[in-house]
């Protein structure tokens, strides 16, 4: 009888367990994240010689897409629209967000576009913000480089630039 009633003492004991009464887990939302917005499908024409945000036409909207139709416009008629670009050609891009590693060690990432384009002439203030404001849509660029590719010649740097110090204030 002692044995049946220890027994029921530990069983009683063991169900009690700390104190804390359970209860049934309970989902109460998603956990935090960030989301950051992707590009649009939108570039900067001039439009009453300030920088006008329009949609573009392409397929998807990663910057190189919307660079690519960005001068693509130079050779269309734009209506009340323009762009600064005429006479120069879009070559491609080069990023790097993806650090560089050497003696495997990551170096920092610079987060910065760079922009290749063929052309003569002086490339614009106006121009410049057209290209640069376009890229920087995507927000993981903090800088874009413009590189002017020459024929017969080295290329040469037309600076790196950020859109709030190309875009016209007033």
């Amino acid at each position: 009888m002692r044995t049946v009633r220890a027994l029921a003492i530990v069983a009683l004991l063991a169900v009690a367990g700390c104190g804390i009464s359970p209860t049934d887990v309970q989902d109460r939302n998603n956990a935090p994240t960030i989301t950051i917005p992707p590009p649009s499908k939108t570039f900067f024409l001039i439009k009453n010689g300030r920088l006008s945000l329009e949609p573009a036409d392409v397929e998807n909207d990663t910057v190189g897409s919307l660079l690519g139709a960005l001068f693509a416009a130079s050779a269309q008629p734009l209506g009340d629209r323009d762009t600064a670009l005429r006479g120069f050609t879009y070559i491609g891009i080069k990023d790097s967000v993806n650090p560089v590693t050497r003696d495997e060690i990551p170096l920092p990432r610079t987060l910065t576009l760079t922009v290749y384009l063929r052309g003569e002439g002086t490339l614009s203030k106006l121009a410049k913000a057209q290209i640069v404001c376009t890229a920087q849509q995507d927000v993981v660029f903090e800088q874009v480089e413009i590189v002017r590719e020459n024929e017969g010649r080295p290329s040469e740097s037309e600076g790196r630039f950020t859109c709030g110090e190309l875009k016209p204030t007033s």
